[in-house]
């Protein structure tokens, strides 16, 4: 299993009602995925929002900067929104992260969690599922050939015209990254591309039919079986008790300023706590915690990435750092042994 964060970006206020400037909020981000690099991680992700709480407008710039101060790693997008982007400057943009990195980049693709991007880009939200299935066809025949002759409703047609730079890599690897909807997940099967799976709330056996879905759609289109990915929240310290009590206020910062929109109640610490129990969404507490869940959701599952988004709301960077570390380096050996044993 491939071994990972990710992240949105989030500069919120701390505790202490302190907010970093962008700036410094993009250097703690380039430090954290050096760190992560050098700690054996597998992959670093960064996904687009286009909102005050975020500096992940371009995650392709920012992915660019990381190939820069990073050897190993992998990098990718979490997610870029392909309905309100070109794909044609998404695959140049990405394109330019492979060489740069030297074939360490991916995309993965996704509809969005919001949707700020879409008339912010002149797009019409009534159009929202029409334009990010044409723009995926769009992507993959980019991905697969120089040329491009191609046609449809949302875009201006391109007439067998070449598409430049080309990875480093001979196809970059795309993914997408998908909610809830049983629909997505078996068009993303029955295409044969991996899917992200992201489980941020409830119980994650429930998501269970999502990945069967996905295999189904691979099966009924003779497709080799595609990879799955699991994406969620958490945080690691030494110890469970500071884990939650540190992560909780950030958390509850951010998840009541988008419940506040969505009608959401306010998250309480009795809920908060409950989803860092071996069955919940979370991702929060010990090395050993952590260790737990993933085996367990792994025989649910049976995927081949893990991604875990630290920075929900404004940690304090050491403790980001720490937590990092601790997934590095006490966290993804004893996963990689078990699984491999």
């Amino acid at each position: 299993m491939e071994l990972g964060i990710f992240s949105f970006v989030e500069n919120t206020v701390n505790d202490a009602g302190i907010k970093r400037s962008p700036t410094e909020r993009i250097h703690d981000l380039l430090e954290e995925a050096k760190l992560a690099d050098e700690l054996g991680l597998d992959v670093y992700g960064i996904g687009e929002h286009h909102r005050e709480e975020y500096v992940a407008s371009s995650p392709a710039t920012l992915l660019a900067a990381t190939a820069a101060i990073t050897k190993n790693i992998k990098l990718t997008s979490t997610v870029t929104v392909l309905g309100s982007d070109d794909p044609v400057r998404v695959y140049q943009q990405f394109s330019s992260v492979d060489l740069i990195s030297k074939g360490r980049a991916e995309i993965t693709v996704g509809r969005g969690s919001f949707i700020e991007s879409f008339p912010l880009f002149g797009y019409d939200l009534a159009d929202y599922e029409t334009l990010f299935e044409e723009k995926l066809g769009l992507l993959l025949q980019i991905n697969e050939n120089e040329r491009v002759k191609w046609e449809g409703k949302h875009r201006p047609a391109i007439n067998d015209l070449p598409v430049f730079p080309r990875a480093h890599q001979p196809k970059l690897p795309i993914w997408r990254a998908v909610g809830g909807t049983p629909k997505s997940a078996y068009i993303t099967g029955a295409l044969g591309i991996p899917m992200a799976l992201a489980i941020i709330g409830g119980y994650p056996k429930q998501f269970k039919q999502m990945a069967d879905i996905h295999r189904q759609g691979a099966n009924d289109h003779d497709q080799p079986v595609p990879k799955l990915s699991i994406n969620s929240h958490g945080l690691i310290t030494e110890d469970s008790q500071s884990a939650r009590d540190i992560a909780f206020p950030s958390f509850k910062r951010m998840m009541d300023k988008i419940g506040s929109e969505r009608g959401w109640p306010p998250m309480s610490r009795a809920q908060f706590d409950a989803s860092t129990e071996l069955e919940g969404a979370n991702f929060i507490g010990s090395p050993q915690e952590i260790i737990d869940k993933i085996m367990y959701q792994h025989e649910i599952f049976g995927h081949d990435r893990f991604l875990m988004q630290m920075s929900v709301g404004s940690v304090p960077q050491d403790v980001m750092l720490k937590s990092i570390e601790l997934f590095a380096t006490k966290v993804a050996p004893v996963i990689r042994q078990e699984l491999n044993s």
